[in-house]
């Protein structure tokens, strides 16, 4: 398995990566995808045999603070440390960023990746995260 900078977007793999996983709000809005990615601060992708299994991708300003807004990696080659791969390889790059930020789902296994590798939940700092998503209707 190799880690290089993902430096020019093959919609291909990138789709095909997204659904494997099952993250149908991109694969669906592949131009919104695309335009995603055009805009990243820094992205990284993780390949066996020069396929491509698994990206981190970064946006934000990279000084004040940093946003993980993706991290995936195809299930055929989940739990064998490539996500803690990519996510330190982003934490060494960005080391000296004063946050550094990311949501996920609010699953144990993700909860605890998240964790391991230093991430607190917001509200152990007093703060508070919000949220606002396309087309979500208030309660």
């Amino acid at each position: 398995m190799e880690l290089k900078q993902y430096l020019y977007y093959e919609e291909s793999e990138i789709l095909e990566l997204y659904k494997s996983v099952g993250w149908s709000n991109y694969y669906e809005n592949p131009e919104m995808l695309k335009e995603a990615y055009k805009n990243s601060l820094f992205i990284v992708g993780a390949y066996s045999d020069d396929k491509l299994i698994g990206i981190i991708r970064v946006v934000g300003d990279g000084c004040s603070i940093i946003y993980v807004q993706d991290i995936i990696v195809a299930p055929a080659y989940q739990r064998k440390g490539i996500g803690k791969r990519l996510l330190d390889t982003i934490l060494e790059k960005y080391e000296n960023v004063y946050q550094k930020v990311l949501l996920t789902e609010k699953q144990p296994q993700t909860i605890a990746f998240y964790k391991g590798a230093g991430f607190e939940a917001a509200d152990k700092y007093d703060c508070a995260a919000f949220v606002l998503f396309r087309g979500q209707s208030e309660a």
